[in-house]
């Protein structure tokens, strides 16, 4: 009887021992699943094909690429949507991680920026309401008035030439609404990157149309801040790369771009 006592009385501590190991395992193994480092990508959701909303959900080239560079390097990522010209204050206040938005690398830019590697050739191009037949160039342009998207390429390409030929121009915070003004007739003619405006029209059988070639060289890259997330701006290179390699990369493109 008094073996048995002991022997009883020996064997909870192992039991509760036991269970002890077993509960720290579990909770080990839980946290390290959850242990993904997560980053806040600032995106303008008000420019398709690159990012835009449809049926509540974030969609486009740069959220797909973002979202396969994160899991082909081990991270997740967290979108926050915003007007564009917000995107670099908010990413040099600490709101945001990563910086994207079709935003073209820029000497300007690269003051408070480090960029990925070119991820996109883009370009801008002069668009005129589809029954305009007097804008052939730039050139005529002169004593009319130009609508742009603040803080965009387009934008800068805008200013650099509004004195020397003539135009006035006047700024939207978002793409359809630069849109609407050409439309409705209050500007003759807007700039605006290449992808972007062909997407638009193709997509959304807006009543505009493209004239000439694509006005300068322009690509595309991920930001981060400037000389404080090599890390984050490393493992997006190195995803990206691993992406094109694989061939998903151009599967993204394609999916919002082929013909």
């Amino acid at each position: 009887m008094k073996k048995n006592l002991l022997a009883s009385f020996l064997l909870v501590p192992a039991l509760l021992l036991g269970a002890c190991n077993s509960g720290d395992d579990t909770e080990k193994s839980s946290s390290t699943d959850s242990d993904k480092e997560v980053y806040k990508v600032g995106i303008d959701v008000t420019y398709p094909p690159f990012e835009f909303e449809k049926d509540g959900k974030y969609v486009g080239i740069d959220v797909e690429l973002i979202e396969a560079i994160a899991e082909d390097q081990g991270f997740e990522v967290e979108l926050k949507a915003m007007d564009f010209k917000g995107i670099i204050p908010a990413l040099q206040a600490g709101q945001l991680d990563v910086a994207m938005g079709g935003m073209s690398i820029t000497e300007e830019r690269k003051n408070v920026v480090d960029f990925s590697e070119p991820y996109f050739d883009a370009g801008v191009s002069l668009i005129v309401s589809d029954e305009n037949t007097d804008i052939e160039s730039v050139e005529d342009l002169k004593g009319k008035r130009v609508a742009v998207k603040k803080g965009t390429v387009g934008a800068n390409y805008a200013t650099s030439i509004a004195s020397e030929v003539g135009f006035e121009m006047v700024q939207f915070d978002d793409s359809p609404s630069m849109f609407l003004d050409v439309q409705n007739g209050n500007s003759v003619a807007l700039f605006e990157d290449y992808p972007v405006i062909s997407y638009a029209i193709a997509q959304q059988n807006l009543p505009l149309k493209i004239v000439g070639d694509r006005l300068n060289d322009d690509q595309y890259g991920i930001g981060v801040l400037k000389g404080k997330n090599q890390e984050i701006l490393d493992k997006i290179n190195e995803g990206l790369e691993n992406l094109k390699e694989s061939g998903e990369y151009q599967e993204i493109l394609d999916n919002y771009l082929a013909e």
